[in-house]
């Protein structure tokens, strides 16, 4: 059994945990290092009688495609070692045909992938996710997406406990050389009052919810795991625990959902069609448990230093199908693999 990891060079420790989790379950992890293709890895996709065989070869050695069990799909970043020297136009085209090979090759492949791409692109709509969550049961916050700065002040005053202002999409903004991440945050009356940068670009408001603990809930085919911390009492992190996550890293404490949460979680996941996901999860003083978003590639890592959460093993069985998965891959499972052997 040959699992495929589609990953980047960059990424974390959670790619040798579960590569190890693999190799100890009698599976073999071929690393993707996905920003190494073009300018390094090698991919040949056939078709058709007499083409050949598909292969990928990267500095770990070489791959039949038609050998590949199961596919994780982490992180992507096509082209990333292309020569900076390259014609930008021609660096352009270049990512962009390795990006549109590398996902015909995922295409392809009629084996259990966690997740397929289409799954994890549909449930990266964080607007979809509220919607589909409250349908399944789990309690959400109010939520605006806009543009519109006086829609963006009417909806904050339907907030008595305050708003806060994030964005559907993870970035960071560079000055001077140095990385600032975009966090969550709370608004203040003046912020409200001069909105003039909302025209150019929209952001999303949600109503403040007050916070005993922050959950993180890990769901892998059919296990749940939750982890929590008290971010109120790191100063700094009482609006978004990731600006103290450094300071917050040992603090996290195993925890569980409630009965009926845990089965709106796992009805959500079936809905987006996900094997994998990370939920941030808000448990109110008066023990509410609010949903606010599910990461189909959200980190881990963490959670297996303290508490000690088995989520790598967890990953590892449901890829080499020593677990139960969950029905997104109905369609796969019966299907020859259309990689040439």
């Amino acid at each position: 059994m040959t699992v495929l990891i589609i990953t980047h060079s960059e990424d974390n420790e959670c790619i040798d945990r579960v590569a190890a989790a693999i190799a100890r379950l009698g599976g073999r992890a071929f690393r993707f290092d996905t920003d190494a293709f073009p300018a390094g890895a090698r991919l040949s996709l056939s078709s058709g009688a007499g083409a050949g065989r598909s292969t990928l070869t990267t500095r770990d050695g070489a791959l039949d495609l038609g050998d590949v069990t199961a596919v994780w799909y982490r992180r992507v970043a096509y082209g990333a070692r292309l020569p900076s020297s390259m014609d930008p136009q021609l660096r352009t085209a270049s990512v962009h045909e390795a990006k549109q090979t590398a996902e015909g090759m995922l295409a392809a492949f009629r084996v259990p992938q966690v997740d397929p791409l289409p799954a994890v692109r549909f449930a990266s709509n964080k607007q979809v996710q509220l919607d589909i969550a409250r349908e399944v049961g789990l309690d959400t916050p109010r939520t605006l997406t806009t543009n519109d700065a006086d829609a963006a002040r009417a909806f904050a005053a339907t907030c008595p406990g305050g708003v806060i202002a994030k964005m559907l999409s993870s970035f960071a903004v560079y000055r001077d050389g140095e990385e600032q991440v975009v966090f969550t945050n709370a608004l203040e009356a003046k912020d409200l009052a001069d909105m003039r940068g909302l025209s150019l670009c929209p952001m999303t408001f949600q109503e403040n919810i007050p916070k005993a603990r922050e959950l993180r809930v890990t769901v892998v085919g059919e296990r749940v795991f939750t982890a929590s911390v008290d971010s109120q009492a790191a100063p700094g992190a009482e609006v978004d625990w990731r600006r103290q996550g450094i300071e917050l890293i040992d603090a996290w404490r195993k925890d569980t959902l409630p009965p009926d949460v845990e089965t709106g979680v796992l009805r959500l996941m079936d809905q987006l069609g996900l094997n994998y996901g990370a939920l941030d999860i808000l448990r109110t003083p008066d023990g509410r448990h609010v949903f606010l978003e599910v990461n189909p590639s959200g980190e881990f890592f963490w959670l297996e230093r303290t508490p000690g959460l088995p989520i790598s093993e967890a990953l590892a069985e449901v890829l080499l199908g020593k677990a139960p998965r969950r029905g997104s891959w109905s369609a796969f499972l019966h299907t020859p693999a259309t990689h040439p052997r």
